[in-house]
């Protein structure tokens, strides 16, 4: 392993070395004096107001012009047109993970919730970490660096940040600016709606106000053709008492911020700021048009591309704030910031569970009209604080130091119903003697977590000549992290806590069994030559880590139930596990926890401004090493999705990107990544797999190579704009972009009867009129209608069926995949009026 290790060092290498010397050759292009500085976008990611060609990482930038000519309005807008990160867009509900240069081994589709990115990319807001899929509203930019980056930030970051800038307000000036959309997708029934506005007061020269709303009324365009009329009443896999419910994953987002700037003296300037953002999602985003039984429906030969079959709607509510105070003082010799942030998440949801129990086939398929649900809740509240220093003083040498500290709490519950079930089995003949609960909860389980993290972190760089620059960094990290979690059936035994509000979560005990803590040092070293003027030539060598965590499941316990009084049958529990070291250990793995992760990242760029300004080109290769990989993988009984360790696994890729101003009036952007990311050593019972008929399960092992999934390997875009002037002073500007990725692996290695999504690719296009202040346009996104698949929740193997009591069948409905949106036509108006102060 370490001789491969080695050659692919190697290869890296040599390949960074022919492009550097490449670059080079054509210097004398590069060493343009007088470059234009109309597309030098100033970004504050070292913690120093810099131009991004002046930054020897791999940064990129996008502006609020970019942002409003090209009609961004989420994350999942802007990465596709950022290289080396990718984002799987699965909708509202279940939140999108952020994959970094492939560093990824989730099923992409499965899971709820995801308040963390996917976990390998630290979210800031301003100063603030904080993981939030934040709507495009009155920002100054968006900032995202690839790679680790601990020695700049307080949180810790695995393989890069995103940063979201918020405009400040602004002294001495008045500004009301007012935003509308309305939009139809193609498959849509209705109409949907953005409408929203900002202000700035500047009401005194050392203070000023700035707000502002956004109201989204997302219609959506999934259609439920399979919601039963009553749960536990009407049989799901027949044509009476069904539903069929149009546009069902529509979103109504409510996302408001009102900012405080003040400036006593010339040497503070200091904002306390508020965020909030509510989202209601009505129903997931997924299609069951592959391979679900035809004639599901009386009438309906099948489902189709935009339609799913769950028997239930399934709504969630996400609720982000965030209150952050940020003071910079300039002390002279360096500048000192101090950022306090106290946020809170909240999400409050329900989802169709019948596909799992039913395959469990405990006994849950044998009732006809059987239908489960879920309703999930969790909160989770956060305190921040970091202080920074950053070296204004002049000469060679430069630092950075801070010092970070995290406090997390979070709790969360899960109840899952079983309407009219128990009555069912309890009659004769099947006779169970089961709980008859009023509530019909038949599974309840609950998580606590509480989280301390403290951090000092920093770096310094020494300029030995005009053109050469040594930079060294380091990160000392110290956490400890408590959890308890409980597993209850109270169909067959008493409820662990009598009652359960999140409050009274919050106040249980800690399980010492499931503590840990670690503290170690993390470095970074950089060295960048500016070879000419409009060459820069860098080469870095940097880690990243991220704690480990709980995966809230139960210990296996002593009971079967089918006869409560028996003992030693853990492999029939549901939701339970088997804890290393039982008699019944068969994975000698402990699947309540995880440990951490750590990734070793080299990387040689080069930054490059042509044609006195007019073309930019930037590029980078780099290798990852990726030890004690998080991995996904399910617990032993009933098939719980939990996250495991690795042995190792690696990345190593390329990415470029261009902007070229041919004319004063048309502009070229692009960009261009290769990644390669794969296991490197063997990992035993990673996937679980199903072999029909039935829906008995074992595990597959992971393998030495085996690609990992949720990253394309290749992703490409492009991005033109035209801008006409008018006579009457106005002018017409169109603009066109276009988006595509190779084909991406929903399970590691293909394995699991893994789906392999196809390549596409997504043109947008729009015209807009600008007549000073105000503008209208229109727009179209996905020209092309094109239909594509981002992600999928099980596998083509849960396309079985089970028999009811009578015989009858029952369907299987746990294979779905995540659809991008359709094509959607709409308008834009904005109107923005300024006067002095």
């Amino acid at each position: 392993m370490k001789k491969t290790t080695k050659n692919n060092l190697l290869g890296t290498a040599l390949l960074c070395g022919g492009s550097v010397i490449a670059i080079s050759a054509a210097a004398p292009a590069a060493a343009q004096e007088g470059a234009s500085e109309r597309d030098v976008v100033v970004v504050t990611a070292t913690r120093r107001a810099q131009s991004v060609q002046e930054i020897p990482l791999n940064i990129a930038a996008v502006g609020a012009g970019q942002i409003e000519e090209q009609g961004l309005t989420e994350l999942s807008d802007l990465l596709p047109f950022v290289p080396g990160i990718n984002i799987v867009d699965r909708g509202g509900r279940q939140g999108n993970p952020i994959i970094v240069r492939g560093l990824n081994v989730d099923p992409i589709g499965s899971g709820d919730g995801n308040n963390d990115g996917g976990g390998t990319v630290a979210t800031y807001l301003g100063e603030i970490p904080v993981f939030v899929d934040l709507k495009l509203n009155d920002l100054e930019r968006v900032e995202v660096l690839l790679g680790p980056q601990g020695t700049l930030y307080g949180a810790g970051t695995l393989g890069g940040a995103i940063r979201y800038i918020p405009k400040k307000p602004q002294f001495g000036e008045y500004t009301v600016a007012v935003r509308a959309e309305g939009s139809a997708f193609s498959k849509a029934s209705s109409v949907s709606y953005d409408a929203g506005f900002t202000f700035n007061a500047g009401l005194t020269d050392t203070f000023a106000l700035r707000g502002s709303f956004d109201l989204v009324e997302e219609s959506g365009f999934i259609d439920y053709v399979n919601v039963v009329d009553e749960v536990g009443v009407t049989n799901p896999d027949t044509a009476a008492g069904l539903n069929k419910i149009e546009d069902a994953d529509g979103e109504e987002t409510v996302s408001a911020r009102i900012a405080a700037r003040w400036q006593p003296v010339d040497w503070i300037d200091s904002t306390l700021t508020y965020y909030y953002q509510q989202a209601d999602i009505e129903g997931r985003r997924v299609s069951h048009h592959r391979g679900l039984v035809p004639g599901l429906l009386a009438g309906t030969p099948s489902v189709g591309r935009y339609e799913n079959a769950f028997r239930v709607q399934e709504p969630n509510k996400i609720k982000n704030d965030l209150l952050a105070l940020e003071i910079v003082a300039d002390l002279g010799f360096a500048e000192l910031t101090s950022a306090t942030g106290l946020s809170s998440f909240s999400d409050n949801g329900q989802r169709d569970q019948t596909t799992l129990l039913i395959t469990l086939e405990y006994s849950y398929e044998l009732f006809p009209a059987f239908t489960s649900f879920t309703h999930e809740i969790g909160e989770e509240e956060r305190f921040n604080q970091e202080i920074r220093l950053v070296s204004t003083h002049d000469g060679p040498l430069s630092w950075i130091v801070g010092g970070y500290y995290n406090s997390f709490e979070a709790v969360a519950s899960s109840s899952e119903f079983t309407p009219n079930y128990v009555p069912f089995v309890n009659a004769a003949p099947l006779s169970f003697g089961l709980t008859d609960r009023p509530d019909a909860l038949e599974y309840f389980s609950t998580d606590r977590t509480k989280l301390k993290e403290l951090a000092a972190f920093g770096e310094l760089s020494y300029q030995l000549w005009d053109q050469l620059t040594l930079t060294f960094g380091g990160r000392y990290f110290d956490y400890e992290l408590q959890a308890a979690s409980s597993v209850d059936f109270p169909l067959f035994e008493p409820l662990t806590f009598a009652t359960s509000t999140l409050d009274e979560i919050g106040a249980f005990p800690f399980d010492p069994a499931l503590g840990q803590s670690d503290n170690g040092f993390l470095f970074k070293a950089n060295a960048s030559w500016q070879a000419t003027e409009g060459l820069l030539i860098y080469a870095t060598v940097s880690e990243g880590y991220r704690i480990g965590g709980v995966n809230g499941v139960g210990q296996c316990v002593t009971f079967d139930p089918m006869a409560p009084n028996t003992q030693g049958a853990c492999a029939l529990a549901p939701g339970q596990v088997f804890f290393p070291g039982g008699p019944n250990d068969i994975s000698s793995r402990d699947e309540r926890q995880f440990t951490p992760d750590q990734t070793r990242n080299y990387e040689i760029g080069i930054k490059s401004t042509m044609l006195d300004g007019d073309l930019i080109l930037n590029g980078a290769i780099y290798y990852i090493d990726w030890t004690d990989p998080q991995l996904s993988s399910a617990t032993v009984n009933a098939n719980i999705p939990i996250t495991v360790n690795g042995d190792g696994a690696e990345s190593k890729g390329i990415e470029l990107s261009a902007n070229w101003h041919a004319t004063d009036r048309l502009q070229f952007r692009g960009n261009f990544s290769y990644i390669k990311s794969e296991l490197t050593a063997p990992v035993p019972d990673l996937v679980r797999t199903i072999t029909p008929p039935g829906f008995g399960a074992a595990f597959e092992d992971g393998a030495d190579g085996d690609r990992l999934p949720g990253s394309p390997e290749t992703q490409f875009s492009m991005f033109g704009s035209y801008e006409h002037p008018m006579t009457n002073g106005a002018n017409l500007k169109f603009n066109a972009s276009y988006s595509w990725q190779s084909d991406v692996l929903t399970r590691a290695g293909g394995r699991g009867s893994s789906l392999a999504l196809d390549s596409f690719g997504v043109a947008n296009a729009a015209l807009t009129y600008n007549a000073g202040n105000w503008s209208a346009g229109i727009f179209a996104d996905n020209l092309f209608n094109k239909f594509a698949e981002t992600g999928a929740i099980g596998t083509a193997l849960r396309n079985q069926t089970v028999s009811d009591f009578n015989g009858d069948t029952v369907y299987v409905r746990g294979f779905s995949t995540h659809i991008l949106p359709p094509r959607v036509i709409g308008v834009r108006l904005n109107y923005e009026f300024t006067a002095p102060g």
